[in-house]
């Protein structure tokens, strides 16, 4: 029988303090009101006051990784504790409570998405159609006609008096019989069979389906003035594209095969079924989902920094955090990136990523193993990255 205990916190105490590996459970406000937020303000991510009925602490606890932010009590709180071992059985019996705390993170995704763009490349875009062009033509730029095809199709499909409709016409029919481009439309395919280098989806376009990796990789990323972001990248067991599902909004962003994948396709309607019969699977997607947005929290950290060398040495530091290694002595790890995919990653732009790569290999202990990165010290790399972290901020 579920069993959860009620908790009591006077005002001015702290609920939680960001950077506390102590994360095993998550609170909902039962009465008084809390502030959230970061310690060094981050321009786009604002304090934020909750009360009654919503959660705090519930990205860092699904995760298992430490406080994003620190939570301090307004009035006198009292809070139910739901530790990370009573999560299933808390879903299995309260659906609404599982799709208020994934309503909430797509609606903190989407926020994090756009503050994340700003902060890596100094704009944002607007959620238009319109903009699938400037995605397609950015691909086409760069020598990636499968990617740039399939954007080019929907923009023309979305906006046939657009602004480039003429333009994006013409590339698209010299391009598509030179490309492999494959699901310009869904199927009914429960599973869909991608090849490397093609798109799975465009930001700005309509969708209404989200994935699950059955095999293979996938970048998701978004194009800003000519200049992309890779936001993260995705392997089997992970889910992507459940915004779109859950918002009913344009895709935020980009999703491009990295390697040849196998994939399960989750519509409106057999999600719908998931939520009343598969409580298991709702469960795997809310920590599929605290995952990334801790991830996203790490990475505007990143965003923070100022000198090219210091952010890959973070971004690998965030590599290993994610994989959860236990750090006792030398641990290596082999990554699946190329240098090219960390500068992505830290929003290096293409001008500039030659001399940040020369750069990072002359002054970092790293390998380069079959083209991919190659840790040698894992302590030592996460230890540099806090130091770089932390003088940033001083």
């Amino acid at each position: 029988m579920l069993q959860l205990a009620f908790v009591s916190f006077k005002k001015g105490s702290f609920l939680l303090i960001e950077g506390n590996p102590d994360s095993d459970r998550f609170y909902i406000i039962q009465s008084g009101t809390v502030r959230c937020f970061k310690t060094t303000e981050i321009p786009g991510i604002s304090p934020i006051t909750l009360g009654a009925g919503d959660f705090i602490g519930v990205v860092s606890c699904l995760s298992d990784h430490s406080q994003v932010e620190s939570v301090v009590a307004l009035s006198d709180v009292v809070a139910i504790a739901v530790r990370r071992d009573q999560c299933s059985e808390l879903i299995s019996r309260n659906a609404p409570v599982a799709m208020k705390i994934i309503r909430a993170f797509a609606n903190r995704m989407r926020l994090m998405n756009e503050t994340l763009t700003k902060l890596t490349l100094k704009n944002v875009v607007l959620d238009t159609p319109e903009h699938m062009y400037d995605v397609g033509a950015y691909y086409d730029r760069i020598g990636a006609p499968n990617i740039a095809v399939y954007a080019y199709y929907h923009y023309l499909k979305a906006c046939p008096g657009g602004n480039h409709f003429v333009p994006a016409k013409d590339r698209f029919i010299k391009l598509k019989p030179r490309t492999h481009a494959v699901y310009f439309e869904p199927t009914a395919d429960l599973v869909r069979y991608y090849p490397k280098g093609v798109m799975i989806f465009s930001e700005s376009q309509s969708g209404g389906e989200m994935f699950i990796i059955q095999s293979g990789q996938v970048k998701i990323s978004k194009v800003v003035d000519g200049n992309e972001v890779t936001l993260a990248m995705l392997k089997k067991g992970d889910m992507f594209g459940e915004m779109a599902l859950l918002e009913n909004k344009p895709r935020s962003a980009s999703a491009i095969v990295h390697e040849d994948c196998e994939l399960m396709v989750v519509n409106r309607h057999n999600f719908n079924q998931m939520v009343a019969t598969q409580p298991q699977l709702i469960a795997r997607l809310m920590t599929t989902l605290a995952d990334r947005l801790w991830s996203m929290y790490r990475q505007i950290d990143n965003a923070c920094l100022t000198d090219p060398v210091h952010k890959f040495v973070d971004m690998l530091a965030l590599q290993i955090e994610k994989s959860k290694l236990m750090l006792t002595g030398k641990v290596p790890l082999q990554t699946d990136l190329t240098l090219i995919d960390l500068a992505n990653m830290c929003g290096i732009p293409q001008g500039m990523q030659t001399e940040a790569i020369y750069r990072f290999q002359s002054d970092s202990p790293v390998k380069l193993v079959n083209g991919k990165v190659f840790i040698p010290d894992c302590l030592e790399m996460v230890k540099q990255a806090a130091f770089y972290r932390r003088q940033q901020k001083s």
